[in-house]
């Protein structure tokens, strides 16, 4: 049987600050993630373990002197939700602690928008008139060239051969964009032969050059391999995906997220057919072209054709048989009739899907302004609109209008949001990170996610691994943390 799949996302936030020529945003990161923190960034993050050139086809590592955050200066804090917030690649970036379900990883993404809103206040009310005004948008592309990414992660039996994964996760990354793109106007600065700007169902489509590889930043793969499991490495394997957009749309979100867990699981048990594509790279970036999903045909290698729908279609009815054989949760059934449910849309009305998916609520938003003021699509009024979007200031950001008026639907509320902010999830091993981060801070040196260094007085500096994403729990040490009202007795009890 597969095993569970865990899962979080890292966000890389755009920052931008109006009327500042000086601008730096790795300094303006760093403020930012700083004025948040307080005295949570004397916890250094652990980066013994790490290994982020190990590529799963078996390639080792160059070692390579590269100064750690902590050599730059640079924030990188844990918090007590168990999640990452620090500086990477010049912008602010979110880590989510580790999920068990598609709907605690929407409420724990979302508690990440709203840490970045509370960053933005922090500055302002620490900094009002030394820093210029800052803007964070969770989105993936300045318009310029340039693309930041929203990586997901999945846990993997280390035992399911990496070519299985390839093989058939590649068709399913290049079609699933037709549910879990967040739209983008313009292809960075190209237009197409009738001189109107390009309106795509994801913003990064455009940046992938490749099928598989390492890299993240440049000739970007559909299929990662780094190998880093920040786990048991006999045992699991951490599936990096990088082909994946920044979504403000929950329905979008859990979609991704929950939808890719049930191919991965299938991919372990080994039920899905060969579903191989010719050329992969520019199939994604058709499809991304294609705003009614059934135009562009995919070939495949057996010599069919199918449109991104089609594919999808394909995954699904895999999974409604697989989910009532072999994993029947309420879970996986509320992600398997929502997959369906947005397929037979798609199929027939997909502009209709507004209050769903990110790509139709902000095109739909564009059309509305560009008909409104009789604009061409190549207006920078309307790359403003685009942007603007993406801003997490609820009172700023175009998406939270649409929210506030009820047009975009909501799984999951605001108190649950608010609670995710401090509170980590109870069902993996986020729970003793994060509690851990609460009620020692002063003792912890150090952390990472498969471990924390404990300073408790002794000679030598204490570690306590957690290699086993599903223990640490509330069930798990819920009691055993009530009860150590020192770290020093943690320790002690658990060496007990």
């Amino acid at each position: 049987m597969a095993i569970p799949k865990v899962f979080g996302t890292e966000t890389e936030y755009g920052i931008a600050a109006a009327g500042a020529p000086e601008f730096n945003p790795v300094l303006s990161s760093s403020i930012l993630i700083s004025s948040y923190a307080g005295s949570l960034r004397r916890i250094r993050w652990d980066y013994e373990d790490e290994s982020p050139l190990r590529d799963a086809r078996g390639f080792e590592p160059v070692p390579a002197n590269k100064g750690t955050d902590e050599d730059l200066g640079l924030a990188n804090v844990i918090l007590p939700n168990g999640a990452r917030y620090y500086v990477d690649h010049a912008h602010p970036e979110y880590s989510t602690p580790e999920c068990l379900t598609p709907r605690a990883l929407v409420i724990h993404d979302k508690a990440g928008e709203r840490i970045l809103e509370r960053s933005l206040d922090e500055v302002l009310r620490q900094m009002p008139e030394s820093t210029p005004a800052l803007s964070i948008y969770k989105n993936n592309s300045d318009g310029k060239g340039n693309s930041y990414g929203t990586h997901e992660n999945y846990l993997m039996d280390r035992a399911t051969p990496f070519g299985d994964i390839v093989r058939d996760l590649t068709p399913f990354f290049v079609s699933r964009i037709i549910y879990t793109g967040a739209g983008k106007l313009g292809a960075e600065a190209r237009y197409d032969e009738r001189g109107r700007a390009i309106y795509q169902l994801t913003q990064r489509a455009d940046f992938f050059e490749t099928e598989v590889g390492l890299e993240t930043t440049l000739k970007r793969p559909i299929i990662n391999t780094r190998d880093e499991p920040h786990a048991d490495p006999e045992r699991y394997r951490r599936l990096h995906v990088i082909v994946g957009d920044a979504n403000m749309c929950e329905v979008a979100q859990f979609l991704k997220i929950g939808t890719t867990a049930i191919v991965l699981k299938m991919i372990e048990d080994r039920v899905l057919p060969d579903l191989s594509l010719q050329g992969p790279v520019a199939s994604l970036h058709a499809v991304s072209r294609d705003l009614t999903c059934a135009a562009v045909e995919i070939a495949l290698t057996d010599g069919r054709k199918l449109t991104a729908l089609q594919l999808q279609w394909e995954y699904l009815e895999h999974a409604k048989k697989y989910v009532e054989r072999e994993d029947d949760t309420p879970e996986n059934r509320e992600v398997v009739e929502r997959w369906e449910g947005v397929l037979a849309v798609l199929e027939s009305e997909p502009l209709s899907l507004h209050k769903e998916l990110d790509w139709v609520a902000k095109y739909r938003m564009l059309t509305a302004y560009k008909e409104r003021d009789g604009l061409e699509w190549s207006d920078a009024r309307l790359h403003a609109i685009d942007l603007q979007y993406h801003d997490v200031r609820r009172d700023k950001g175009l998406y939270y209008r649409l929210a506030a008026a009820g047009k975009v639907e909501l799984l999951v509320s605001e108190a649950e949001i608010q609670a995710a902010i401090m509170e980590p999830p109870h069902d993996t091993r986020a729970y003793f990170r994060g509690r851990c981060i609460s009620k020692y801070p002063d003792a912890i040196s150090a952390a990472s996610w498969d471990s924390l260094i404990l300073d408790i007085g002794q000679e030598a500096l204490q570690r306590l691994p957690m290699r086993e994403p599903l223990r640490g729990t509330k069930e798990h040490v819920g009691a055993l943390l009530d009860a150590c009202d020192t770290a020093a007795e943690l320790v002690r009890k658990l060496r007990s």
